[in-house]
């Protein structure tokens, strides 16, 4: 009897349905500035330079293929727009030539949120501004 019960489990689960569309044929992969950097030493420099090596070194022919951003990446919300504002002492051009550079590397640029009122660093938060802040990345 527990020899039947485990052949049909194992004869379920080998089945497996999924469009043959070519997509998410790996997991979603990439580096996430949290783990290197936390809140210290993050620039704009040093994001760029963690894409020339992610391309350099392989990673995006073996499929990592996502840059993300962590926490410490904005200071503050514009009091007139409600947007997060990058920090500037991070982006003192601004985070739009560091997204740039990254997708000329044939990378995708990932951003962090909070859903509370503020990060677990205790910057910006996206409760009540959810609309704003996801309108915000992506554009």
């Amino acid at each position: 009897k527990n020899a039947a019960w485990l052949i049909c489990t194992f004869a379920w689960t080998i089945q497996v349905l999924a469009l043959d569309n070519g997509l998410a044929q790996l997991p979603a992969m990439g580096y996430n500035t949290w783990n290197h950097f936390g809140c210290k030493n993050l620039t704009a420099q040093s994001i760029m330079e963690i894409a020339d090596a992610l391309v350099d070194q392989g990673f995006l022919r073996a499929g990592f293929n996502y840059l993300n951003i962590d926490d410490c990446w904005a200071s503050a919300r514009d009091p007139q727009t409600g947007r997060l504002v990058p920090d500037p002492a991070v982006f003192p051009k601004g985070i739009e030539p560091v997204i740039a550079y990254v997708h000329s590397r044939g990378l995708r640029f990932g951003i962090y949120a909070d859903r509370g009122d503020a990060t677990c660093a205790g910057r910006p938060g996206s409760r009540g501004w959810e609309g704003i802040d996801a309108d915000t990345f992506a554009h």
